[in-house]
């Protein structure tokens, strides 16, 4: 099953992603104007919740188990625009027994836009 489809975020159109080795993933969404906020540039919980479901993803796929989001640091460093292609770039950090500590770092074509970090506790 696909997760990164499933839930709240087939509600928001989902996203894809891929397992590039055993720490890299990478993920890619369409900006869509649902996604966008009242300034016409993506929304920060848009791209919270890309960053959040890429990363928990990831996490399930390298423990094999539920995992849930501990915490999750955003860093909002570019706009995002309707039609843009973004690409997420997932690495798992660490893993221990009972935590995943993941990165993450997502891209337009141009730029860098969102830096994420978080912690997963593996159930």
């Amino acid at each position: 099953m696909d997760e990164t489809n499933t839930g709240f975020m087939n509600h928001i159109g989902g996203l894809s992603l891929k397992k590039l080795d055993a720490n890299y993933f990478e993920f890619s969404v369409l900006v869509k104007e649902i996604h966008l906020n009242s300034g016409k540039i993506g929304h920060g919980g848009f791209l919270s919740t890309i960053a959040d479901t890429g990363m928990g993803t990831a996490a399930h796929l390298v423990s094999n188990k539920r995992c849930v989001t501990i915490s999750l640091e955003m860093k909002f460093i570019s706009a995002v625009l309707e039609n843009q292609t973004l690409i997420g770039k997932v690495k798992i950090k660490k893993k221990t027994k009972s935590l995943i500590f993941i990165a993450c770092e997502i891209f337009n074509l141009e730029d860098i836009v969102v830096t994420a970090s978080g912690v997963w506790k593996i159930f």
